[in-house]
Parts: structure tokens; sequence; C-alpha cells
């Protein structure tokens, strides 16, 4: 559950060409030096993330003495922002030195802030990876493979510019691709994503919060069914809650303050991690047991946000669930870590490039990292969650479980996105020289999409097995064909038989209609083929893990699944040449949305 709401300069119209710059937005402010006040304004936003603030700063709107920050000689008032643009102007003013946002929009407003080398923002610190946004689709979208030419609607300037990105970018397409309706705000009002989406039905999709996205869906998993205020047909077309690195919350702080209030900084960060590690133990006990911290955590969330934004407790345990804390670990892995595929180097790329290649800004202006030590941060903030070790994310068992139920006529269902890679006849290996932008693809896609389980599905051409079926159906006088080449007419029995129809040859191959001749069995030629993709389909995991140490890449080698798929699922189910034989042999590779059971909890997602 995420709210951004975003009052725009001139903003009377709800379609708005992307290509403003954000500098227009602003205006003229005259650049300052930081108010030498106490207590420091501390922007926020409505998110999860800002729980571990308000529990380092006592469960209160400005510091008590006897809270995390308190006990460190730190003096701050948390104050409510979720408009950039305001945010902006007050960072640039001196009234706070800091700003909040998440990482796309940083880079959407890095040339604005970078105006002045007081100003040049440096990121402190990733609070979280969002779960809990979302891409709600009309039922003739199902994948992100049907993106193109599709007409979207989302809020400007907000988290979910980077969603759509990433969206785009793992399906090979560009914003000039689709069609943009822009609006103000992100949820509440009648100029928001879900709101235009109900009203105007020539829209195919919209970017949402949870809370919006279950009114138009049903839940997560669910199809919208027209009861109930739902979408008939309505449906998640990805989420955060598999495309789970994509939108990362951070805290930006300026240059002249960074220089000149170093231990301010530094016991910043701390004491927000330490609030954070107390936020994730609190809300276990809360789910297991009870916890009276929890109960007053989440009152100090609803009064923080306004009953207008968060109605109910359990709505504010909602916002708080949306939320993937990255902890002290995520932050040392994310600053640290240069070749961290969504790490910060990454991130600020990508968000930079998307500035400047939108409109957004003139010319590129990356970001700084903190160059903490982080030794004396753990210290600092009594940090007791440290050395966390990432176990597998996913349950091997379970995972398989789900991928049997799907595969009864379900997967396609559960695909969020899948593309293919090809290879020769009686090929097993896959060398990283000629596969080295496809295994670049999936270790990209995989890193993205970090809670969605990747399958490796090999399929084989039929050729062979339809070839010795003929034979054997032939020599055992129950198969007649007639006609002539390229036109060959088939019965078994007396009855037709279409050799195209794979799924019922297999059904005959299997009931042993064929078997019994010695020299021609296509029983044993089709495991065969079962055999040959699952060595395939392991074989190019391998590459994979290979790919990826060799780059320094860190993958959870429990998010994949290779499997052998045989020859059950065709392109040409009756090739008529090597050509379109080839076109057979592929490995598949799917992105699904599995069941919540499927995943092992962690405290911190990094």
């Amino acid at each position: 559950m995420r709210k951004f709401t975003v009052l725009l300069f001139l903003g009377l119209f709800s379609v708005c060409k992307a290509e403003e710059r954000f500098s227009d937005l602003v205006g003229a402010v005259q650049v300052s030096d930081v108010k030498d006040v106490k207590p420091i304004i501390v922007p926020c936003i409505t998110w999860g993330a800002e729980t571990g603030l308000f529990v380092a700063n006592g469960l209160s709107i400005e510091t008590t003495p006897d809270s995390i920050f308190g006990k460190m000689g730190l003096k701050f008032k948390l104050i409510r922002e979720d408009d950039p643009v305001k945010q902006t102007q007050d960072y640039l003013s001196g009234k706070t030195p800091f700003w909040r946002g998440t990482f796309t929009m940083a880079g959407i407003a890095s040339e604005t802030l970078s105006q002045d080398n007081r100003t040049k923002p440096i990121v402190i610190t990733q609070m979280s990876w969002s779960g809990g946004d979302h891409i709600v689709s009309r039922d003739k979208i199902t994948s992100l493979n049907k993106l193109k030419g599709t007409t979207g609607v989302l809020q400007k300037n907000g988290p979910h510019v980077g969603l759509v990105d990433d969206a785009l970018r793992t399906a090979n397409l560009t914003w000039d691709d689709i069609n943009i309706i822009w609006t103000n705000d992100i949820t509440g009002t009648p100029d928001s994503p879900a709101e235009h989406f109900k009203k105007n039905s020539k829209i195919d999709w919209a970017c949402v919060i949870t809370p919006d996205m279950v009114g138009l869906t049903g839940g997560l998993q669910n199809i919208g069914s027209g009861a109930e205020g739902t979408i008939k047909g309505a449906r998640v077309l990805v989420s955060t809650s598999e495309l789970s690195h994509s939108i990362a919350d951070i805290f930006l702080v300026r240059s002249d303050f960074n220089s000149k209030n170093r231990q301010i900084v530094e016991g910043f960060v701390a004491g927000y991690l330490k609030g954070c590690e107390l936020v994730v133990d609190w809300k276990k006990d809360y789910e297991s047991k009870g916890s009276k911290d929890y109960d007053a955590l989440l009152k100090m969330t609803q009064s923080f946000f306004g009953k207008k934004t968060i109605p109910t407790i359990e709505d504010a345990h909602g916002l708080i669930s949306d939320c993937r804390f990255v902890g002290f670990p995520g932050n040392v892995i994310f600053f640290e870590d240069q070749n961290n595929p969504i790490g910060f180097q990454a991130l600020n790329n990508s968000s930079t490039n998307l500035a400047v290649n939108r409109g957004y800004a003139k010319n590129k202006f990356p970001l700084t990292s903190p160059s903490f030590d982080y030794k004396k941060i753990a210290s600092l903030g009594g940090l007791t969650k440290t050395s966390v070790t990432k176990s597998d994310r996913f349950n091997a068992e379970a995972l398989q479980k789900d991928i049997e139920e799907f595969s009864k006529g379900a997967l396609d269902e559960k695909t969020i996105y899948s593309f293919t890679v090809n290879f020769q006849p009686n090929q097993t290996e896959f060398p990283l020289q000629e596969y080295e932008k496809d295994i670049a693809k999936v270790i990209e896609v995989a890193s993205k999409f970090g809670s969605a389980a990747i399958l490796l599905r090999a399929h084989a051409d039929p050729s062979k097995t339809l070839i010795e079926l003929v034979k054997a159906g032939e020599q055992k006088k129950i198969l007649q064909r007639t006609g002539g080449p390229g036109n060959w007419q088939y019965s078994l029995n007396g009855r037709p038989l279409d050799i195209s129809q794979t799924p019922e040859l297999i059904r005959l191959i299997e009931s042993g209609a064929f078997d019994g001749i010695q020299d021609h069995n296509p029983r044993d030629v089709m495991q065969d083929a079962i055999n040959l993709t699952r060595a395939r389909a392991e074989s190019l995991s391998k590459a994979i893990n290979t790919a990826a140490q060799n780059n320094g890449i860190t993958i959870d080698k429990s998010q994949f699944r290779p499997m052998g798929v045989g020859i059950r699922e065709p392109f040409i189910p009756k090739p008529t040449g090597m050509e379109e034989a080839k076109k057979n042999m592929r490995v598949e590779i799917r992105v699904i949305r599995t069941s919540s059971e499927v995943q092992n909890p962690s405290d911190f997602d990094f």
C-alpha cells in the first residue's frame, strides 16, 4: 500500500506529456544553506518503511529523549510530505537537508537537486523494496509479452514510473511502444489511475497500490468477476510482489549538510536501521502471539498518515507488510557490491538514464553513494542483525508442487513473462560466448523478479517420434496412409488420425497402441526426447550459474527450475523440413507467479 500525491504546477489536465522537465514543475527556488534549527525536519512519505523512523524517534513526531535517536543526542521532527515537488523546494531552500523518495524518483529529480554544489544529493540509505505496487490489466493483456501498442495510466513523477520502465525493459520494449495517460494522484481521487481504469474501457492497464488492486481484481491471485466493484476480467499483470527489486526506497541528504554534520547523518542511518530491526521483530511477535510494541506502532502509523489514508489498524499492518526492509545487510550489499545487478550503481545508471531519455532532465546527474564505514554504523546503532545469511528463497518441494499444479492448465495464467532460447539438433551444451546475450537476459530478469520462479522448460522436435509412430503403426497394420508427400492422410484402425494433434498422439503412444515392433518404438523415442530436453535445461541452468559467477553476480539457485518437456508442446506439430523442426528445439524461460507458501521467510530482502 503506497500513496503519493503529486501536486503539479498548472496541473489542470490528467493527460500530460511525459517530457515535462522536473525543474519546470519545481519552479525558481532560491538555494540557501540548511536552516540551523532543532529539531531537524525529516520528510516522510506514506509507506511502511517509515515505521523504522517512527520507532527510532520514540513513536513520536518529535524525538523523545529515551528513544534511539534521543539517546544519540539527535533531534528530528517527522513530517508527511508525499509531494516530490514540494520536497525538492524545501530541500533546495534549506528547510530540510533530507529528501525522501524512490530511486527512480530521485533520478527524475537529480538534475534539479544537483543545481548547486551545496545541494548535490547523496544517497545515505536504502530503506526497502516494495511489495505493494501493481500493474492491473484487462483480460486481453495476460503477460508482459502483450504490452506493445497498449494504453496505460499511471501517476506522473511517482514510484510507478520506475515500475513501468522495468516492465518495458523486461519485455524488450520502449516507452514509444505504449501510450500513456498521466494522472496527478496515485489513489483516492477522481484523477487517479484506478478511477480512470474504471471509467475508460479503452485503457488496457493501470498502475495502482494494493487497496486499489484488491478493489479492481479481488486480490493478487484473482481475476475480477464484475461483482463487488471489481472489473470483470481484470488481473494483476505484474506486481512488486514478484518484480520485487524494482522500486527501491531511499533517503538523500545534501552534500553541504553531510560535510558539516557527518555524525548526525551517520546517527540518522544507524538509528533508522536499528528501528527496522525492532519493527521486524515486533511484527513477527504480533503475527504469532501478539505484541504491545507493534500495537503502539500501528496506532502511530495510522495517526501519522491519517484515518482517511489508513482507515483501520489492519490497514496499517498491511502497509508494513507490503514493505520489504533491507536492513543493515541489504545496505552493505546495495552500496558496496559493484557487481550487484540491483545495487546502487545499477539503479543509479538506470534512473538517471531514464530521466534524460524521457525528458525529465536535459543532462545526466548521477547520485553519490555515502561512503560509510559500516562497522561504525553497526556499532553506533547497536545493530544485531548484521551478518544475516541469506537462505534459499524458494522451498523446493512447495515450488515443485506449484509447478505440477500449474502444468495441468494454469501455467499461462501464472506466467508474467516468457522468452525462448533456441539450440541446434542434438545440442546439449550452451557455450557462454555463443549465448552471452540470452544468459545475461535471464540473469537480469531473475535479479529483478526476485520473488518469481524462473522455469527453464526445454522442448524437443517431434519429427523422429512421428516417423517411428508411422513405421510402427504400418508394421502393426493398425495405421494406414493415403495420398503422397506433402499431402499424406492417416487413419488408425479405420478412423481418421490427425498427426498434428500432439496431445492425442502422446495419449496413444502412452496407451501402448504402437508397442511391440522391435526396430520402431515411438514410446522409447518420446522418452529419449524427455531425457534430452531435461539435460538441455540443466545445461542452460549450469551456464547461467557459471556466467553469474564469472561476473561476480550472486543469484539464488533455488529460484530456477530446469524442466524437460520433451515433444509435448511443439511450435510446429508436423514439421515439413529442418527449418521448421529447429523452431521446436528451444528452451522456454518463463517467469511465473507462485503461491506465498513457496517462499521461505526472511527478515530482510537483499
